[in-house]
């Protein structure tokens, strides 16, 4: 007798609720570093410009949080014309979304994110990143994909002017 569907899947799963969520995030390059990039600072020439630390990857990952929660986005939850956020660390907005989503009820089952930057080459760095986001969140590293690509010399990002982040989350909770 084939097996039908029901045999095959966890019966706990069938009470679970599953959303995904896309975060994006772009900001400028200027001179003077250090960089920050998923919470860990990088020695490099210049830096990520913005109202706050202007750390692109936590951007989008607080973005795609917030967005699979169904919670808006880290623009309604930080504006950048409050002058709290002036500078704000962007670990703590990435903690503060997280227990926002947390509180009503939301697991993190991963994250999958990418940087986009010509320069520095940030594959040695990924490990560190997936790191530091575990830490910020009290996940495990294992849920945590950081993917480095370059522009291949296209673009604002190939030219080196910005850099860009993008994450997808996958929150789960119990019915």
């Amino acid at each position: 007798m084939a097996p039908t569907i029901s045999s095959l899947t966890n019966h706990a799963e069938l009470n679970m609720q599953h959303r995904i969520g896309i975060g994006h995030d772009t900001h400028r390059l200027e001179p003077g570093g250090p960089l920050k990039i998923g919470g860990v600072d990088i020695e490099f020439d210049f830096h990520l410009a913005g109202h706050s630390d202007a750390d692109v990857l936590l951007h989008a990952i607080t973005d795609a949080i917030l967005g699979a929660a169904a919670m808006g986005d880290i623009g309604e939850l930080f504006p950048d014309n409050a002058e709290e956020n002036k500078n704000r660390d962007s670990a703590e907005m990435l903690s503060l979304a997280w227990r926002r989503a947390a509180d009503e009820g939301w697991s993190i089952a991963n994250l999958d994110c990418i940087v986009f930057a010509q320069k520095p080459k940030l594959s040695p760095y990924k490990p560190a990143i997936a790191i530091r986001v575990a830490q910020i969140l009290f996940i495990s590293p294992d849920c945590v994909g950081v993917k480095a690509k370059t522009g291949e010399g296209v673009g604002d990002v190939g030219s080196g002017k910005i850099m860009q982040a993008q994450c997808v989350a996958l929150l789960t909770r119990e019915d």
